[in-house]
């Protein structure tokens, strides 16, 4: 059996053309004995044999015309069977004229030709379908991952049939939380009661549980996770009724892929308001800064099928512009969204001038202010660079759009400008209080609107634990966190985006928004469900035999346990369920100048000392764990020590 399955494609197909040359004739002989009930076949022999060598002479040329020994046995569909039925009637067709204009051959029964056509057919299609169960069988028996199914509805049934065409799948059962289906069969697979999984798993050697319910809601996906969590079984799920529709409509192997955060958060997307989707970006000159990082380049895919009438992209590096600018038509082509010119510029948003003459020449009507460093530990070693780049680049791109008239400035915050730790969190308050001292500064006149949007980490983003533990998984580990408490909130990337352009339409002026996040996460927790539904056991005192580890190091400089959204509970709702306004305290413009001046005059000095008094001054709240980080000086420090 290895041998052919591992033959080449020719060899199989001569295979079939021998076997198919070999049993045509005698096919025929059944149909003249069957026409003939009684007689003996040697006195018919004679007058049919001609016949008996025509028949698969005529219609192996015919099945190899349409296409009948291409088609590859195992993947073989109910289409064959037009195929068939066209080459057999065709070379029933070609015998009887020959039979009909070959005057020695007067006589000859019409009854056999119409047995014969009948019973062609059926032995084409049943030596076809037969092969094709035989070597499933085959395939399936000498390999292939044993599955169960979760979910035995038009999905399940989808997926099962694609895995009866592979070797790397087996499905040995289906889930189904319906009581109807229970006991039932789909395509010769029993059904049963979740509560049966358990015992299944050991008596079938499951060893993934495939989810195939694209229509579930991720809170009753959350549920099914977590009674299967305890099971310790690997577990996969098939693509939402959205991405299905995307495609083809229908579930492939190939899109069958790992558990993610998402999933195990269990949080259902709010519809969004298209009226604020399309405000400030509808035939409208837009500019997206930091277009190349994960929550710039997702507001830039977002933004281009809302269909402005232009789309410019600022990045500083190189390569991340060259691949969103191409993503980006490739999006333009595929969804049809013409008459958007997308324009990219290399360059940073410290270059005052050029993104003044940006503005000015395109006469861009919003800006999304997405440009930043946000690493924390990398900002806290590289302070300097953190401040200028996320202070004096917020300002100077503001000064900016106020003199080029831009109607709407979007700043992307975070959650860590909430009291922070660190100098990063720092940098993004203090650009929160540069937009709202701007605001207040030109209140009642006629000028940009500057708004914040607040939210959390983002899956998927380059810092993202979640990529992170699974290829830690994969290497057979351990998993690192940083502390045992150590809890965040998260949200995906485009639902994070979609919110931020919606509240942005929202803002008056000066307006801080926060993003409703869900509940906290606690990282060991989810790192603990990563290794359990990955079919691991966690190795700990109490599960000495576990392979998978989890390693505390240690919190990194700047980090802090517990992220807020807000600072004070003064905190309330607009029109969208998962956006609120804050009222954030603020500092006047004259005196936040003064700051500002302050702040740049000691980076100037690379005083550091100097700097965090500044921030500290500045940031209500701000309070650093520790001393000061940046590599410069502590190399410097151990040097005159």
């Amino acid at each position: 059996m290895n041998k052919i399955l591992n033959a080449s494609r020719w060899y199989k197909q001569v295979i079939a053309v021998v076997v198919d040359l070999l049993c045509l004739p005698l096919v025929f002989c059944m149909a003249i004995l069957l026409r003939f009930d009684g007689a003996t076949f040697l006195s018919l022999f004679n007058h049919y044999q001609w016949l008996m060598v025509a028949a698969p002479l005529v219609a192996i040329p015919i099945f190899i015309k349409l296409g009948l020994y291409r088609a590859v046995i195992r993947f073989i569909d109910h289409k064959i069977v037009y195929v068939v039925v066209a080459g057999v009637s065709l070379s029933v067709l070609i015998l009887v004229a020959a039979a009909v204009f070959n005057d020695k051959m007067s006589g000859l029964a019409r009854g056999v030709f119409g047995i014969y056509w009948l019973s062609a057919i059926l032995y084409v299609l049943s030596s076809r379908f037969l092969a094709r169960a035989y070597l499933s069988h085959a395939s399936g028996a000498m390999g292939g991952v044993r599955v169960a199914i979760y979910g035995a509805g038009h999905a399940g049934a989808q997926l099962a049939s694609a895995f009866s065409h592979t070797m790397e799948y087996k499905t040995v059962a289906f889930i189904d939380d319906n009581q109807e289906l229970h006991g039932t069969q789909i395509a010769g697979t029993r059904v049963y009661a979740p509560e049966q999984l358990k015992s299944l798993i050991e008596r079938k050697q499951i060893k993934v549980v495939m989810l195939a319910m694209p229509s579930m809601s991720r809170a009753h996906q959350k549920a099914i996770l977590e009674r299967l969590e305890p099971l310790r079984v690997k577990i996969k799920i098939t693509p939402s009724i959205r991405e299905m529709v995307m495609s083809d409509g229908a579930v492939h192997v190939e899109d069958v892929r790992e558990i993610g955060i998402d999933d195990l958060l269990g949080r259902d997307s709010v519809a969004p308001d298209e009226s604020l989707l399309a405000k400030c970006i509808v035939n409208k000159t837009v500019m997206v800064t930091g277009a190349g990082g994960s929550i710039g380049s997702e507001l830039c895919r977002q933004i281009l099928l809302q269909k402005p009438k232009r789309l410019i992209l600022l990045e500083m590096t190189e390569f991340a512009l060259y691949q969103i600018e191409q993503e980006l038509q490739t999006i333009q082509k595929s969804a049809g969204v013409t008459g958007v010119a997308i324009v990219p510029f290399l360059g940073s948003v410290l270059d005052e001038a050029k993104c003044l003459r940006i503005l000015q020449t395109y006469h861009v009507d919003t800006v999304y202010h997405a440009a930043a460093y946000k690493h924390v530990p990398l900002v806290e070693h590289n302070p300097i660079e953190g401040i200028q780049n996320n202070i004096l680049g917020t300002l100077r791109m503001a000064q900016a759009a106020l003199k080029s008239g831009v109607v709407d400035f979007v700043l992307i915050s975070t959650d860590k400008a909430v009291r922070p730790t660190n100098v990063m969190g720092a940098t993004k308050r203090f650009s929160e209080l540069v937009l709202q001292a701007l605001s207040h500064a030109h209140e009642g006149a006629d000028c940009t609107k500057f708004s914040m949007v607040r939210f959390g980490n983002v899956l998927g983003s380059s810092g993202s634990v979640v990529p992170l533990f699974r290829k830690q998984i994969l290497a057979g580990g351990p998993i690192t966190i940083t502390h045992a408490e150590i809890t965040r909130y998260f949200m995906t990337i485009p639902e994070a985006a979609q919110l931020v352009l919606q509240a942005g339409a929202m803002g008056t002026g000066g307006d801080v928004f926060v993003l409703d996040m869900g509940e906290p996460v606690k990282i060991i927790d989810l790192a603990k469900r990563m290794i359990h539904l990955s079919g691991l056991e966690l190795k700990s005192p109490e599960t000495p035999d576990g392979t998978i580890a989890i390693e505390q190091v240690g919190l990194r400089p700047g980090e802090k346990l517990f992220e807020e959204l807000l600072i004070g509970d003064n905190a309330e709702g607009t029109s969208h369920p998962l956006i609120m306004r804050a009222q954030e305290v603020y500092i006047e413009w004259p005196q936040l100048q003064c700051l500002i001046d302050e702040l740049m005059a000691a980076c100037e000095r690379f005083d550091h000392e100097a700097i965090r008094a500044a921030l500290l001054r500045a940031v209500a709240g701000y309070a650093p764990q520790g001393g000061l980080e940046d590599f410069i000086l502590r190399q410097a420090a151990r040097h005159d020590g």
